[in-house]
Order: structure tokens, then sequence, then C-alpha cells
């Protein structure tokens, strides 16, 4: 039996924004009925673009509808750059937490409302890209690494938790297993701080860094990199391929491209993108 907070169980009993509006400017429809929980989300701006209203229809657990009665609050009176910060733990921390068990309800939360923001902007709705590592709920390698980058997973059950990858049949454990490994442990050499740099000398270790440590692991997911200027310690860089479109940029440049130069160059750096 799962223990739920008092907020959660609100939210379930007495779900806020039941529905659909029907003259939405923004809708986002995520999850399916065959893994068990899917949900619509809608939304409608008021004069100052801002989000006058907002309703949600969900096939799921407690947890998925509490997750979807608290996002539609949370986001009413949000501009749309503002509620596009908002992160699957910002929801759980709404409800007073949710079960480790239950996570991926919040995940899917912030999925939809990305895409509803997305359809509202008239971006192309995005393709399902990587490989399926997840048979039973298709879940791609690309969804596990952003789980795990966004929300510094480190066990397949924390994944799973997240996902549902690998809550089926288990075959996929260790494949999941792997991708975990290849973000968190990648095997790399002994990083080298001088104690003095100059800056010809920072500029030189970024460019290899990038080449050596980041560059392959974006590739992989037809993505990449390019070093556009270093300003003291701020580093400026630009993304292309997959990883300029990407939902999740912003996460893979502070929790992984900002974390390896700051292992491998020097401690202090921060890492800024420049868009075109």
């Amino acid at each position: 039996m799962w223990e739920y907070t008092e907020k959660v169980k609100d939210h379930f009993l007495n779900p806020r924004n039941v529905g659909v509006i029907v003259d939405y400017d923004g809708i986002g429809e995520v999850g399916s009925l065959a893994c068990g929980d899917a949900l619509k989300l809608t939304f409608k701006l008021d004069q100052n673009h801002k989000i006058n209203d907002a309703k949600f229809q969900t096939f799921g657990c407690a947890s998925a509808i509490a997750s979807s009665s608290a996002l539609t609050e949370m986001i009413k009176g949000l501009s749309l750059e503002d509620a596009e910060k908002i992160t699957n733990e910002d929801i759980a921390d709404y409800l007073g937490g949710l079960p480790n068990e239950k996570m991926h309800c919040s995940v899917m939360g912030k999925d939809a409302l990305h895409k509803a923001i997305s359809h509202y902007r008239g971006e192309p709705e995005k393709q399902t890209e990587g490989r399926i590592v997840c048979e039973c709920f298709g879940v791609t390698d690309l969804e596990i690494k952003q789980a795990v980058l966004e929300n510094h997973l480190t066990t397949v059950e924390e994944v799973t938790n997240y996902t549902k990858a690998g809550g089926g049949c288990g075959n996929c454990h260790e494949k999941i297993q792997d991708i975990i490994d290849s973000i968190s442990h990648t095997p790399s050499l002994v990083p080298i701080q001088p104690v003095i740099m100059t800056n010809l000398q920072k500029i030189r270790m970024i460019e290899e860094t990038l080449e050596r440590e980041i560059k392959p692991a974006l590739k992989k997911d037809g993505g990449d990199i390019e070093l556009v200027d270093v300003d003291k310690n701020t580093v400026y860089v630009k993304l292309k391929g997959n990883c300029a479109s990407c939902s999740a940029s912003q996460v893979t440049l502070k929790h992984y491209v900002e974390t390896k130069l700051r292992e491998f160059v020097k401690n202090d750096l921060v890492v800024e993108e420049v868009k075109s």
C-alpha cells in the first residue's frame, strides 16, 4: 500500500479542473491506455498571454490524477515561459511528495505541459527518437537518458520509478544499467588541473574535453556542440543537431557539459548557451 500525503489524497478525491477546454490554445497528450497511464492537458491564455485556464483528463492511478490536478493549479496565472520551467520534482513537491514508485506520474504531467506549449507555438510534434529499450512500455534510450540526467538517477529501480522502463518483464534491466553507467561512470582520463592556467591553456583544455569527453556522447544521439567563446570562467557554446531542439537541452548543458568541464578543466566554470 502506497503512503500518500493528505494533499495527494485531496487532489485525487477532489480533482480540480477536470475536462477539456474546447477552444484551447494549447493541447498536449502523453502516455497510452496500453501502458496504464494517459493524460490530456489543455490550456487557454488571457489577453496578457498568461494561462487563464487549464483542464485535464487522466486515465491512471491516484498519483496520476493528483499530479494532473496539481499541475493545472500550478500553471494558472503563469506565462508560458514560467510554466515551462516547472519540473516533475516541482509537481511532486506541490503535493507534499509522491511515493518513489509513482514519480513517473509527475513526469507525465511535465511532458504533457511541454507538448501543449509546443502545440501553441506551432512547433512540429517530435517523432519518437532513439531505440526502444523497454518493450513492455515503449520507453526509448533517449527518454531514459533524459530522466537520469534531470533527476540524478543512479539505479535501475529509480529509472523504473520515473519512466516505468523495466517495470514489466525485466529483460531490459541490463540495458538500463548500461545507460546509467554511460552517463555516470564513463571511463575517462584522470583530470589535470594546473594551479595557474593561462587563458590559452584553459581554451585548449576546454576544446580537448569537448572532443574527448562530451562530443562523442552527444553525437550518439544525433547532437553536437561547438565552442563559441570563453570569457573568464564563462564558457559560451552552441548546441547543434538534435541537441539544439531538445527540450532537455538546458539539463544537458548544466548536468553534463558543465559537470564534465568542471571535472577536467576548472571547477568553477559556468556554461552558457549561445542561440542562433
